[in-house]
């Protein structure tokens, strides 16, 4: 929002500024996974990700959820972490991708949802559902599929550590991005014009595996 000069915006600048070259590009937070390990850049919080495409932050609980596009058969969802290897170029989703069998998976963070190209071909994050609108989707974090035009959502298992993937909406939208309102209303981004509010009409979901 513009703030006019007259409401002292002027004066709050001068208070701030700094000689030009004496502020840093940027700041690498002391605690970052990485700061001072050899070989490793401390700007990084996590690695082992092919191509993610959106990500989003929880926010009831700060989870940080992430949509990584698959190289030619596995779509994901993860949990981002602090210092946490997502696998790639060992593993592509939950299976093996390089060697393509027997890999080394120790250490390594499978995702909380994957889907294989039978489904779709690029997986386009969104956002955990926390509006008013639909009371059985809170709680939820609801996803979607550029080329199949699919809308799914994750939902945790009591007790934690497992994840049900539901299927909600067949639409034919090139999805490429999701939006949340003030309210936790999720929107659905449409890459050739339009945006869609996922509304309580939607039918009833279809249930899973991962």
């Amino acid at each position: 929002m513009p703030v006019p000069a007259a409401s002292g915006a002027a004066s709050g600048a001068s208070r701030s500024a700094q000689p030009r070259g004496t502020v840093p590009a940027y700041l690498i937070p002391a605690d970052n996974p990485f700061v001072g390990q050899a070989g490793a850049r401390g700007e990084i919080w996590a690695y082992g990700l092919r191509n993610p495409w959106r990500w989003s932050f929880d926010r009831s609980t700060g989870r940080l959820f992430l949509a990584d596009v698959g190289q030619g058969n596995w779509e994901e969802v993860n949990i981002i972490q602090r210092g946490g290897n997502y696998g790639w170029r060992i593993m592509e989703g939950a299976h093996c991708f390089s060697p393509p069998s027997g890999c080394p998976t120790a250490g390594l963070q499978l995702p909380i949802g994957e889907y294989s190209h039978s489904e779709g071909c690029s997986v386009t994050g969104g956002y955990m559902y926390r509006g008013g609108q639909i009371p059985r989707l809170r709680g939820h974090y609801l996803f979607g599929d550029f080329c199949s035009g699919k809308i799914w959502s994750l939902r945790e298992a009591r007790g934690g550590g497992t994840w049900v993937r539901e299927l909600l909406l067949q639409t034919s939208l090139s999805i490429s991005s999701f939006g949340e309102d003030q309210a936790g209303e999720v929107y659905v981004v449409d890459l050739l014009g339009g945006l869609y509010r996922i509304g309580p009409s939607a039918p009833q979901p279809t249930p899973n595996a991962r």
